[in-house]
């Protein structure tokens, strides 16, 4: 190094203190093969300081105070009147500071690189992560209540959830029957049926009114206990909603009221999941309900669900749904 041979024959004296609880002692300070060399008055090396790593306390004061980078207890004091060795010191610091290698090109490509990829992984993997991860942690009651939050706004669109003393508790018979969740008949704004997070299911009236007999209704709540399966409410909601819903929900457990209005609106015109005839057949074989009626219900030709009634498991329900005074009462839940 050109400045090292420069002043490599200075020698300054100066205090030194190796730790804070320790008496500043009389040293004699040189400068080395890149080191500072800190000796006793009997010439006997007391510490050596790597230049790159000498560290200035006090900058553009005098005495000048050092001490070696990462340790401040060890300080090194060298008076005013040592200004040549002060000087040196300095612009043997400087020289070193310039020589240091600085980010080129390779580095700044790096770095680019890095935060593509970061961003990325946020635009991309995060959100899909972070939905599965809030659709895992998400308990039932947590869900159930997110159904019930939701029919608030829901009751805009649909009306008052019907009810009837008689009713009641026919509809309740007609939900054990078929082993669903929460059977709620509304006055329109539905379709036919409609799955909430938590289970809950949605009936239109007109799937009560306008057929003669139970297996069609329980045909419609059946195909929409299996489209819940196969496509969770949750995640259909929290997809819809898009990422901040996700760590809205993971993060307070709760879902804003813009929210859960927004996804109201947009809910009850949603397409229904087109499911495998096989699975429904076998869904409707499990719950000893025949799917002829459901089939004409959908398509009264029964064109386009001639498979549903070719093969339809029973020609006879082995299993009433619900007895004929249970479904006249159901019929006249909502009324006039």
């Amino acid at each position: 190094m050109t400045a090292l041979q420069k002043y490599d024959r200075i020698e300054a004296s100066g205090l030194w203190r190796p730790t804070s609880n320790e008496q500043r002692r009389e040293v004699v300070v040189s400068i080395g093969d890149a080191s500072l060399t800190i000796s006793d008055m009997q010439d006997r090396a007391l510490a050596h300081w790597s230049l790159p790593a000498v560290e200035r306390v006090n900058p553009g004061k005098r005495p000048a105070i050092y001490s070696p980078d990462g340790d401040p207890e060890e300080t090194l004091e060298l008076p005013a009147s040592e200004s040549q060795m002060i000087d040196a010191i300095e612009k043997l610091r400087l020289a070193i500071l310039k020589r240091r290698p600085r980010p080129g090109r390779l580095r700044l490509f790096s770095l680019t690189l890095s935060a593509v990829s970061v961003l990325a992984l946020a635009v991309f993997w995060l959100p899909g992560a972070l939905l599965t991860h809030t659709i895992s942690v998400v308990p039932d009651v947590k869900r159930q209540e997110i159904g019930l939050a939701l029919m608030t706004p829901m009751e805009r669109l649909t009306g008052k959830p019907c009810a009837d003393v008689l009713a009641t508790p026919a509809l309740n018979r007609l939900t054990q029957r078929l082993g669903s969740g929460e059977l709620v008949v509304v006055r329109g704004g539905v379709r036919d049926t409609l799955s909430l997070p938590g289970g809950t299911i949605l009936i239109n009236r007109s799937i009560l009114e306008d057929y003669e007999e139970p297996d069609v209704a329980a045909g419609y709540v059946i195909a929409q206990q299996l489209e819940a399966t196969t496509n969770d409410p949750l995640r259909t909601m929290l997809e819809h909603l898009g990422f901040l819903a996700s760590f809205r929900l993971l993060t307070t457990g709760h879902l804003n009221d813009d929210m859960l209005r927004a996804y109201a609106e947009d809910l009850v015109v949603l397409p229904h999941t087109t499911l495998d005839t096989n699975t429904l057949l076998a869904a409707f074989s499990a719950r000893e309900v025949k799917t002829s009626p459901y089939a004409y219900a959908l398509d009264p030709s029964g064109e386009r669900t001639l498979e549903l009634i070719e093969a339809d498991p029973f020609v006879t329900s082995p299993k009433q749904v619900l007895t004929d005074g249970d479904w006249v009462a159901l019929q006249g839940i909502c009324g006039n």
